[in-house]
């Protein structure tokens, strides 16, 4: 984080009749202060990281629970959640035996569990190269 403080300050001077001891007194009063925080290049791309990863993982969950609760494929935003997830998902696809475990309608899609844990881990891998890359003063 950056930080930036500005002080500004006013001389107070009183007369020797105000002041004790019949001698001018001189002293400063802070009147105002402000500080400015924002956070460097590094954090800011570090944020934007941390929401991209969120979104891809957002979509996957949303996949999940509507393959769960064996949601409509006719519907426009649901094929639209299982199009966008596939492009998230279609690269874990055929690491475990089986990419789904059936039980009626509802489909428990183990492609995406472990599409869910790898972006989650190659968020982690994103954001410890930023951190590395980072310099604070």
């Amino acid at each position: 984080m950056v930080e930036e403080e500005q002080v500004t300050r006013r001389v107070i001077t009183t007369t020797p009749s105000a002041a004790p001891y019949g001698a001018p007194v001189t002293g400063e009063a802070v009147t105002r202060r402000t500080v400015t925080r924002s956070p460097s290049s590094a954090e800011m791309l570090r944020r934007l990281v941390v929401f991209v990863f969120a979104l891809i993982q957002g979509v996957i969950v949303l996949r999940l629970l509507l393959l769960l609760i064996d949601a409509s494929r006719g519907n426009d935003i649901v094929q639209a959640v299982y199009s966008v997830s596939a492009w998230f998902v279609g690269p874990f696809q055929g690491i475990l035996r089986s990419d789904a475990l059936k039980s009626g309608g509802s489909v428990l899609d183990s492609a995406a569990i472990v599409a869910l844990v790898g972006w989650t881990v190659l968020e982690l891998i994103v954001i410890a190269g930023i951190n590395i890359a980072r310099r604070e003063s």
